[in-house]
């Protein structure tokens, strides 16, 4: 008895630094993996936690509100499809809160809320499914250095919450569609390959980047395209005064605006904002029918705006 005893705790005692050790984990609706929903992988994250996890996502459809908490750091989230791996949840600012009875805003209404800092996801959509009601967040993201490769984002209003302030985010290869400001925030961001798809007509972009700030958005080589009627879409507006958006050689189709940008409303966002464009292409490249406030770039300024240099340094994997 005693020497069956010592067995079954020795097998344990060597068991546990595997466990310890692991890094990856699957999330299966299935339950075929270790984990049956996203927020249960989560869940499971070290706070404070200081190397990479993978969490790899199977093929489905996931409908659940998501966060992944401050300190839940260094996460890799990795779909095996990014058409059959979707992430979805169907809150709207409108929505009442049964907790406070009050509407739960735009923030509350992000499907998924991102916290955490190092945090980048490939192959995977990211939803809101409430359709066209208002400020619905398909994605909530806060966290400083936070990586998107080969991803979608599909909304209507309000789509892509680049919410952190100070925060870096980078996007490569993304598909991201929706109807009014649905890419907005404070954060700086790097757009590069991506498909901005607008639908009915509106914004592409609303900015809130801080004045301390020196770069906001930048789109590189992204295509500006959609199924909007010709000249129903803005390539930005002011959500703060001092928002900054450039657009480096992308492709825009004939729903954008030719006057390009709005100031929604406030003459001083003029002078406070800075929106530019350089080697636009396409039908709805404009340059000479521009508002007279925005800035074509010379090749001497479009320089300046290198990845390195606008995520101060941060090379994030591609």
């Amino acid at each position: 008895m005693r020497l069956q005893l010592f067995l079954v705790v020795g097998s344990l005692l060597v068991a546990l630094p595997t466990l310890a050790q692991r890094r990856q984990v699957t999330v299966a609706a299935d339950g075929s993996g270790d984990f049956k929903t996203v927020q249960a992988a989560f869940d499971a994250v070290p706070d404070g936690n200081i190397t990479p996890i993978i969490i790899i996502v199977k093929k489905g459809t996931y409908k659940e509100k998501l966060t992944l908490a401050k300190g839940k750091n260094h996460v890799r989230l990795v779909g095996t499809d990014v058409a059959q791996t979707v992430l979805t949840f169907d809150d709207y600012n409108q929505r009442i809160d049964p907790a406070t009875g009050k509407n739960i805003g735009t923030s509350g209404s992000g499907s998924i809320h991102i916290y955490g800092d190092d945090f980048s996801a490939r192959n995977i959509t990211f939803e809101n499914s409430a359709g066209p009601v208002g400020q619905a967040v398909a994605a909530w993201v806060s966290g400083d250095q936070a990586s998107f490769v080969d991803c979608r984002f599909l909304g209507f209003q309000d789509t892509l919450y680049t919410y952190g302030y100070g925060s870096r985010q980078y996007y490569k290869n993304c598909y991201i569609e929706g109807t009014v400001d649905f890419i907005f925030g404070s954060s700086t961001a790097w757009f590069e390959d991506c498909t901005i798809f607008g639908k009915r007509g509106g914004f592409f972009t609303a900015a809130s980047t801080p004045d301390t700030t020196r770069y906001g958005y930048v789109f590189k080589n992204c295509k500006l395209t959609g199924d909007a009627p010709a000249g129903s879409f803005f390539l930005g507006r002011p959500w703060r005064p001092y928002a900054k958006v450039v657009y480096l050689t992308c492709t825009m189709s004939a729903i954008v605006k030719p006057e390009g940008w709005d100031e929604w409303g406030k003459e001083s966002n003029k002078q406070t904002s800075y929106y530019g464009e350089y080697q636009s292409t396409g039908p709805g490249a404009a340059p000479k029918s521009r508002v007279a406030w925005s800035h074509q770039l010379t090749p001497q300024e479009a320089q300046q705006y290198t990845r390195d240099r606008v995520l101060r340094g941060w090379q994030p994997s591609k």
